[in-house]
């Protein structure tokens, strides 16, 4: 087993004891001392892989989440995109409601604003070879920051109050909306405007 493998292994362990111990206690109340004992390892184990429990709980929701999503072609599968996003929110709803206690919804919005923004990011870059347009750089990463700050929000709200849509009307909304604003954003080609977007 590689060092890399090993290192895995070791995280992987930490997250597991992380998902027991948020089954029964609020996130603010879990200490590194309980997950390491737990996992058998000294707490300089724990703090040799991540900074503090919430760089452990950030990189479960990587690896769980964000990784996976990273794995579809965002351009063609971005209805089965969404439809992974609200299965997770749907099996993972406990966690989802320990962070959101903790940490609130904009604790909880900025865990979800940086990965968003990658996505985004790839599928404006899919688009710009699509229709041959280049973004200027300051409209490229408005366009990040506004459609990731949507995402996240809409996917808070819908995961804190399920009566606001239906989770089809959810997909459906979101794929639209995304697929066809964004598309004419990037097509307006907002470069030409002149020096005041770039």
């Amino acid at each position: 087993m590689t060092q890399t493998d090993i290192s895995l292994k070791t995280k992987q362990t930490m997250v597991a004891s992380l998902k027991k111990f948020m089954e029964t206690k609020p996130l603010s109340k879990i200490t590194v001392s309980e997950i390491c004992k737990d996992c058998g390892f000294n707490r300089k184990t724990f703090y040799y892989h991540f900074e503090d429990i919430y760089d452990l709980l950030r990189w479960m929701l990587e690896q769980e989440a964000i990784i996976a999503v990273k794995k579809f072609n965002l351009l063609e599968d971005s209805e089965k995109v969404v439809r992974f996003l609200l299965d997770y929110v749907d099996s993972n709803k406990h966690i989802l409601n320990c962070v959101y206690d903790a940490m609130g919804r904009e604790g909880m919005k900025r865990f979800f604003l940086a990965d968003f923004n990658g996505s985004i990011d790839l599928i404006i870059a899919g688009m710009e070879k699509e229709t041959g347009t280049a973004l200027a750089p300051g409209y490229r990463q408005f366009l990040c920051s506004f459609y990731s700050n949507a995402l996240s929000g809409i996917l808070i709200d819908w995961f804190h109050d399920r009566t606001i849509r239906t989770r089809e009307e959810m997909i459906h909304y979101i794929t639209m909306t995304v697929a066809s604003s964004l598309r004419g954003a990037v097509s307006t080609k907002a470069d030409s405007y002149g020096p005041a977007y770039k």
